[in-house]
């Protein structure tokens, strides 16, 4: 009994596994079956996956679109105690020369830290070399006691936000070849 068990005859055994036989009707139609389910389980699933990177988009959108209009948040905030300095100075009645440059002296210092804290770099190149990436000339003078090419006067200063240039300083450089 036991070896009729472990040889199955042709008759009883799988049509399948025949490599000869041809699959039946029914076998074609439960392949087809399952092809199509996988197919529409595939279709789900890329439908799902286009509107979940759909969402991430608008989402991502929405984020820098937020970023953009509170980017300056920070650096308002911290102005508004320069702000309220102003207007208290302004307010004051007196006409004390003294108190007022006090005053304004506090001030400049208030929004110099502001400003600095916001990655504002100031550019007063008073006695360095002339860099035409920093710096504009505006003009030249003669001066023996100077090196070529050496700042001599800053007419305005320039400025660089995180270490990039806002506004060239406008100075003028010495030139000692005449």
């Amino acid at each position: 009994m036991h070896s009729e068990q472990a040889n199955p005859s042709p008759a009883t055994g799988d049509a399948s596994q025949d490599s000869g036989a041809m699959p039946t009707l029914e076998q074609l139609g439960a392949e087809l079956a399952a092809a199509r389910e996988a197919l529409e389980a595939l279709r789900e699933s890329s439908l799902r996956e286009r509107a979940d990177l759909e969402n991430q988009r608008r989402r991502m959108a929405r984020d820098l679109e937020q970023a953009r209009r509170f980017a300056n948040e920070r650096l308002l905030a911290d102005l508004l105690p320069v702000l309220d300095s102003l207007e208290a100075g302004l307010a004051v009645e007196a006409v004390d020369a003294d108190k007022l440059r006090e005053g304004m002296e506090l001030t400049l210092r208030q929004l110099s830290k502001v400003a600095s804290d916001n990655g504002l770099e100031v550019i007063a190149p008073e006695g360095e070399r002339f860099d035409p990436e920093h710096h504009q000339a505006m003009t030249t003078v003669v001066d023996p006691e100077k090196p070529d090419g050496t700042v001599v006067r800053v007419y305005q200063k320039g400025y660089s936000l995180n270490q990039r240039l806002l506004r060239p300083a406008l100075v003028v450089v010495s030139n000692a070849a005449q």
